[in-house]
């Protein structure tokens, strides 16, 4: 494992009072903003969270019904030291106060056909699975995943939480990166592996975890394979909420404070420097520095509304290319399918034209591909005793589509559940007792996401490093930007690492005291 042990800062001056050291506003409570906060406070910030929903998480935030608990956002975990990064800069263990639990298997994925390819750590379960597919390609197996090995040590260790403020930044990775060949794509890098196309399915999905279309994003995020199969893919039980509770409480531990219900309506500046937030209702909040935790094209597009832009214009914004939403549809049932694991990905008939609807055409199709997560399978606690929890996600267009999901959201959820009926879930809906949906237009109006794009920028090699919005604002003096928008990018190792790459942009408190 590289060495991801937290250096220690420079200390406050001596018994300087929390009240007086400098302030850190942070904008929004997901898991980018939470680890933010972490760093600040470990690094002398007295911090402030301000999250305009009623509970913390953001994305990750979790709805509770009828006795059971849904994680409306991420439920896979991986890179787990980057968690336990942040306890330790607390002075604390993880593991005291976080049950997680490694998944073997990491997913199940069937094909339209029934064919189930079983994905997980045990790299001689693989080769079989491999060798059940097609044994010729069982030596493209090897070379992909030495391939994904390098990928991730240059793109993930090394680079994952290092800042790209500057374009001699990328210069300077450009050569590595040709040598990986990262200008192709995801299913271009696996298709040079395995002849099997359902195998090519297999080891080119992982894009749509960060909101990438796989025939698009670059073949850098090949490397999820080897975290993976390095780290592990977790359940933390309780639910992934069960996280976003751990880390307010460290967050209140360094003496730190969380607002809920907070909504911020724009970011104070003197001239081109950050100065602090104003909030829908009035309330102006002063600020040393401000990281923003909200979608990136909305930190720039909607807070800074009266700032001339140089880079990130409103013209830039709205040529840029934006991920795919999500329909998300939560439900639990009276009664336990103990035949069902905890993470399932339920391929339809076509995965090229499926795909292409979505990132290109913005075309909702008649058929679908599904992510069906049940807790329960490993988690009892998620439901009530002899009942199951359930999450199934599609992938769909972002609102530039034009859809109406007013009218679109109940025929689609029909077309689901007859999906699952046929599959994995016969007669499940008479046994369901509690449901509830999650469209573009939620991701949009809740989160606030542009678009109602569910990652912010679609990540592509262009929208990537330097490309992408920068950790520290090139627009701003003292405004920082965390999560999926920024980079590294979206998924839970990645808004972890952007608010690693803090501790590199960020001066530390004993600087501004």
């Amino acid at each position: 494992m590289p060495d991801f042990t937290p250096a220690a800062p420079p200390a406050l001056p001596a018994l300087l009072p929390q009240a007086a050291r400098p302030h850190a506003v942070v904008i929004g409570s997901g898991f980018g903003g939470l680890a933010a906060a972490i760093r600040l406070g470990a690094r002398g910030y007295r911090v402030t969270v301000l999250e305009r929903l009623a509970e913390p998480g953001g994305r990750a935030r979790v709805h509770r019904e009828c006795g059971f608990t849904f994680d409306a956002g991420p439920t896979i975990v991986t890179a787990p030291f980057l968690l336990e990064e942040l306890w330790a800069l607390c002075g604390r263990r993880m593991a005291d106060d976080i049950d997680l639990r490694a998944l073997d298997p990491f997913y199940r994925i069937r094909f339209d056909d029934g064919a189930t390819f079983t994905y997980s750590g045990d790299q001689a379960a693989m080769r079989a699975q491999i060798a059940a597919f097609n044994p010729g390609d069982l030596a493209g197996y090897e070379r992909f995943m030495a391939l994904s090995a390098e990928t991730c040590r240059i793109g993930f260790e090394q680079l994952g939480h290092t800042p790209f403020g500057h374009w001699t930044d990328m210069a300077k990775v450009a050569p590595g990166l040709a040598r990986l060949q990262a200008w192709r794509s995801v299913y271009r890098t696996a298709a040079a592996h395995f002849r099997d196309e359902r195998l090519r399915t297999v080891f080119s999905f992982h894009p749509l975890l960060i909101g990438g279309n796989p025939f698009a994003a670059s073949g850098i995020y090949a490397l999820i394979s080897h975290l993976e199969q390095r780290w592990g893919v977790h359940w933390a039980m309780g639910g992934t909420g069960s996280l976003i509770q751990g880390l307010v409480r460290l967050i209140e531990g360094q003496g730190g404070r969380l607002r809920c219900e907070a909504e911020v309506a724009r970011i104070t500046l003197a001239g081109r420097r950050a100065t602090g937030v104003q909030l829908a209702d009035g309330e102006t909040i002063t600020a040393d520095v401000v990281v923003s935790n909200a979608d990136a094209a909305w930190t720039y597009g909607k807070l800074l509304p009266n700032l001339p832009r140089r880079r990130w214009t409103d013209a830039k914004l709205a040529r840029a290319r934006y991920s795919m939403s999500l329909f998300v549809w939560y439900f639990g049932t009276r009664r336990r399918y103990d035949s069902v694991g905890h993470h399932t990905i339920l391929l339809g008939p076509r995965y090229r034209g499926l795909l292409r609807d979505i990132f290109t055409r913005k075309h909702l199709a008649e058929d679908c591909s599904l992510y069906l997560h049940r807790p329960t399978a490993t988690d009892p606690s998620m439901a009530p005793p002899g009942c199951d929890a359930f999450y199934v996600l599609s992938p769909v267009p972002h609102l530039g589509s034009g859809l109406d999901w007013a009218q679109q959201a109940e025929p689609y959820r029909q077309m689901i559940a007859r999906r699952l009926h046929e599959t994995l879930l016969p007669g499940f809906e008479q046994e369901v007792v509690t449901s509830r949906l999650a469209t573009p237009q939620h991701f949009r109006d809740d989160l606030l996401a542009v678009h109602g794009a569910a990652f912010g920028l679609e990540p592509v090699l262009t929208q990537s490093a330097w490309f992408r919005p920068h950790n520290r604002s090139e627009e701003v003096e003292r405004l920082y930007l965390v999560g999926a928008g920024t980079h590294p990018g979206a998924g839970i190792p990645g808004v972890i690492s952007s608010a690693k790459v803090l501790d590199s942009v960020v001066p530390h408190a004993s600087a501004l005291a």
